[in-house]
């Protein structure tokens, strides 16, 4: 994926035609605009400070150095993000503790990149998309080729990021649990744990960091994003303050979505994921089920013996009657709560927010995004705002969205 920052004002017209280029040649059908300098990092900051003991940090091992040369050539194929390349960066390995669905405390991990600047940088929090077990190495610590940090994000960093990428529980360190596929309270505390840990190795490290925070994800990493942002200002603001968030293509209304999928008379291309997030619901909420209360045969005994099983595309030959009737009417409680904990498209954020969404997306539909917005701008949120990727697929509307997301950000 490829993305859009306009830091350098000598860069600016060249980054405006590239911007435009890229938004035709994506076939996105919605413009992508840099219409503003992002003003050098600031050296105002809150570091350096002296070490404190570290309350999250449990360690960190450096996993390479690379220049402005080699981040480019990562991005060969639009040199003009290459350009953008401004400092070299380190990455290294961080693990830190979190706490599981269970309450139990577990060791976890991430990536930090951290550009080598003479001047204090602001903090990106990046939460990435959904990861299969299958594909464990593509999490950010590994930082292996395959991982969604390793090329744009690493250019991003370069432009003057200092970058926290979490695994999320169940990536990495903490490998050996399952993951809490799409469960909004644990993906906020361990991408919160994984700043919480980077800003005490910055302190370890005399890094120098400035005021500014901001949160960028895409797909299960726009529903992170979403859960971070608000737990950060609901019950962190003490701690870190949000400049600016842009969560793209995130679930944010569950409840909704659940509705969606169990009324549905068409395929849908994506069950088997959504399968993942209901196995999940069923474990965090201790709902234990038997999987016949969900599914039809043979589907029950196949996801009970594999939850990656394949399944078939109509909703109606999946799941059995009364799981679809109980969702459809609500008559199941406690199923519903684990919904609606889900939640997070209603609530009033204070930092400005740029929701990007696919108009055509049909594994993560449209109306979550709309949703928010709607319903952010009732409880009076004045700086959100709605930028639909007109004709955008959940695929197709990815390098958009990163384009777009990271042009938001530079404003700040």
């Amino acid at each position: 994926m490829l993305f859009c920052i306009v830091r350098f004002p000598k860069l600016a017209t060249r980054f405006a035609w590239l911007t435009g280029f890229l938004g035709i040649a994506l076939g996105a059908g919605t413009a992508v605009s840099c219409n503003s300098d992002s003003p050098t990092p600031t050296t105002s900051t809150e570091t350096p400070e002296a070490p404190a003991a570290a309350t999250h940090l449990v360690g960190s091992k450096l996993i390479g150095e690379y220049s402005t040369q080699a981040l480019a050539g990562r991005v060969s194929q639009v040199p003009l993000v290459g350009a953008l390349a401004k400092y070299p960066i380190k990455v290294y390995r961080l693990t830190y503790t979190t706490q599981n669905t269970d309450g139990q405390t577990v060791t976890a991990s991430g990536a930090l990149l951290v550009p080598t600047a003479p001047v204090a940088l602001p903090l990106l929090s990046y939460q990435h998309g959904t990861l299969r077990p299958a594909d464990e190495n593509r999490a950010p610590s590994y930082y292996s080729q395959s991982s969604e940090v390793y090329s744009a994000v690493s250019v991003l960093a370069s432009t003057g990021y200092i970058v926290a990428a979490p695994d999320y529980i169940g990536y990495g360190a903490s490998k050996n649990l399952p993951h809490p596929y799409e469960h909004a309270a644990s993906l906020a505390s361990s991408s919160l744990d994984m700043l919480r840990a980077a800003r005490e190795f910055c302190a370890q490290q005399k890094i120098q960091r400035n005021d500014k925070n901001f949160l960028v994800g895409y797909s299960e990493g726009g529903f992170a994003t979403m859960a971070l942002h608000k737990l950060i200002e609901e019950k962190n603001s003490q701690e870190f303050t949000v400049t600016a968030s842009a969560p793209g293509a995130g679930a944010y209304h569950k409840s909704a979505f659940a509705r969606y999928i169990l009324s549905s008379d068409q395929p849908l291309n994506f069950l088997s994921t959504y399968v993942w997030v209901l196995s999940t619901y069923d474990r965090v909420y201790k709902l234990n089920r038997p999987f016949d209360y969900y599914y039809k045969a043979p589907y029950a005994a196949q996801l009970k013996a594999n939850q990656f099983s394949a399944v078939p595309q109509l909703p109606s030959q999946l799941f059995s009657t009364t799981f679809r009737d109980a969702v459809l009417n609500g008559t199941d409680a406690p199923l519903s709560a684990t919904l609606t904990d889900n939640d997070i498209y209603d609530w009033k954020p204070t930092a400005p927010v740029a929701l990007f969404h696919g108009t055509a997306d049909d594994y993560v539909p449209f109306f979550n995004s709309e949703d928010a917005y709607k319903a952010m701008r009732a409880r009076g949120a004045t700086q959100v705002e709605l930028h639909p990727i007109e004709g955008g697929n959940h695929f197709t509307a990815a390098a958009v969205y990163t384009l777009s997301a990271y042009a938001f950000i530079a404003q700040y």
